[in-house]
């Protein structure tokens, strides 16, 4: 294990699975973030000492290159989908990268990868998609070789979008949700890593490539396909768009007024702006098959995690089974 690699944001959704292939492959890990105590869990992707959670805030110079000192590769997953207090977008995600990519052309690190997002635009409308824009800018202008991935909504066991909505299917007999006709090219976690880790042991091209599954779907589709899964059935309701700015505007201004006491985890209006646009790979963009990487598809995985939110959760399959019997 002569090589080491330094991933920011490495206990979270994305950078645990990009932790752990880089471990199988050899490499030492450094998994930087904010709470080490909390990130314990990725200590055993690797023999002892392998993989190694380590205390950095991405706001700060010092703390930033102390965590990268002899690094061979770097690969920075921080992002955020609503922005508080000091963490806000520009300074997470744009000033953020911009000071990961400085840094690592400093010190002369190999390989660097950013974790960006598909609709990633400075003029958008969106401060998210600008920030991750001018984060994106930030990092080719101080480390031009850099290879930044752009993923659709990323799906996975872990994932924060299909098992929410599936976990309001409990609670009401309807589903609400904004943009039904919106079109998503929902990617596997894992292909976003297994990309990640190509590119950070120099075996991809420098430049933007846009991450998308092999189907792409509106998301009152998405919601169908996660209800026929766990078996149940609700109302998906679309909420109209000046509806749905009204109510993120108002949890917005509650956020604020709390001082962050209250988080707007239900919707946001960054995240209304968001939803008004498709988030699919564009024409000519690189992708999967300039990685030579064949995307995983919804129906292999989703079932092997989405299960628990069945009425009958694990047992679902044995009643199912009995009823074929009896009606045989």
């Amino acid at each position: 294990m002569s090589k080491l690699v330094t991933i920011y944001g490495g206990s979270g959704f994305v950078g645990r699975y990009i932790a752990r292939r880089m471990a199988k492959d050899g490499w030492r890990v450094r998994v930087a973030v904010r709470r080490p105590n909390d990130a314990m869990f990725v200590r055993p992707y690797g023999v002892p000492g392998q993989v190694e959670p380590v205390p950095c805030n991405i706001r700060d110079d010092a703390s930033v290159r102390s965590v990268m000192l002899g690094a061979d590769a770097v690969i920075n997953c921080v992002g955020i989908l609503n922005g508080s207090g000091k963490n806000s977008f520009d300074a997470v995600q744009a000033k953020g990268a911009e000071r990961v990519a400085r840094i690592a052309a400093e010190q002369g690190v190999g390989h660097l990868v950013q974790i960006s997002a598909i609709g990633a635009n400075a003029q958008s409308d969106s401060e998210y998609s600008r920030t991750k824009a001018k984060g994106e800018a930030a990092v080719l202008a101080a480390f031009p070789t850099a290879v930044i991935l752009r993923p659709s909504v990323i799906f996975g066991s872990e994932d924060g979008f299909f098992n929410r909505f599936a976990a309001m299917t409990r609670m009401a007999p309807i589903l609400p949700v904004v943009g039904a006709k919106t079109r998503f090219q929902p990617v596997f976690v894992d292909d976003v890593a297994q990309a990640a880790v190509l590119a950070a042991e120099g075996k991809a091209a420098a430049g933007i490539y846009e991450l998308g599954g092999p189907d792409v779907a509106s998301f009152r589709d998405l919601m169908d396909m996660m209800l026929g899964i766990i078996r149940r059935r609700r109302l998906v309701l679309n909420i109209p768009f000046f509806a749905a700015r009204i109510m993120g505007g108002a949890f917005d201004l509650l956020q604020a007024v709390t001082l962050g006491l209250f988080s707007n985890g239900v919707v946001t209006l960054d995240q209304v702006r968001n939803l008004a646009r498709d988030n699919v790979v564009g024409d000519g963009a690189k992708n999967f098959a300039d990685l030579g990487i064949v995307p995983t598809s919804m129906e292999s995985v989703l079932p092997e995690y989405l299960w628990r939110y069945r009425p009958s959760g694990q047992y679902a399959a044995i009643k199912e089974s009995a009823k074929n019997l009896k009606k045989a």
